[in-house]
């Protein structure tokens, strides 16, 4: 687990809940020193380039999304598989050169999708196949609340990648047209409705 903050904390859980967190990556040696005490079995490092040294089967990042890219570079490039939370990289140009950096060392790349995984909409999925609602037309989303105020990443790149994941999970392929409407209301040049 690359990154113990916010998101990193809840992986930590669940990947010791799942049996599987054999180290965690945490550049704040307080932090590190209070995940080292609390999951005593994981290794603990200070870097990534000191923890790809272990012959981990993958690694997970939840670190501040602009450093995404030149992570999960480094850990796709010595062949290890992974799984980046969104937004997996903070510009399309990236995202694409990582999955094509993936394919060449033969890795999985994923993504955080977690709203695919709620029982809700799993529900509206099977309610969608067996033709219990009627034909679907169409989808949209709101988003009404601005919630955690983000310094490096726009709303888009912050909560749009659930919304096309969970529809494209609904409809079976990827959408025709995506419209975004977006304002700057807190901080200049970054939308954050």
């Amino acid at each position: 687990m690359v990154g113990a903050g916010h998101w990193g904390k809840n992986h930590i859980k669940t990947l010791h809940e799942l049996g599987c967190l054999a180290g965690i990556v945490e550049m704040n040696a307080d932090t590190r020193g209070e995940f080292k005490e609390k999951y005593p079995d994981a290794k603990t490092f200070a870097t990534i380039r000191d923890a790809i040294k272990e012959d981990f089967d993958g690694f997970t990042v939840a670190t501040p999304a602009k450093t995404h890219f030149k992570i999960a570079e480094f850990i796709i490039s010595h062949k290890k598989h992974i799984l980046v939370e969104k937004s997996i990289t903070l510009k399309a140009l990236e995202a694409r050169r990582l999955k094509e950096l993936a394919e060449e060392n033969g890795v999985n790349l994923m993504v955080g999708h977690l709203l695919l995984f709620h029982p809700a909409i799993r529900k509206i999925k099977e309610l969608i196949e067996k033709g219990k609602i009627g034909k679907l037309e169409y989808i949209y989303s709101n988003r009404l609340n601005l919630g955690t105020v983000r310094t490096e990443e726009n709303i888009l790149w912050s909560f749009a990648p659930h919304d096309i994941s969970v529809f494209q999970f609904f409809i079976g392929s990827f959408p025709v047209e995506i419209v975004s409407r977006g304002g700057i209301f807190l901080q200049p040049h970054n939308h954050d409705s």
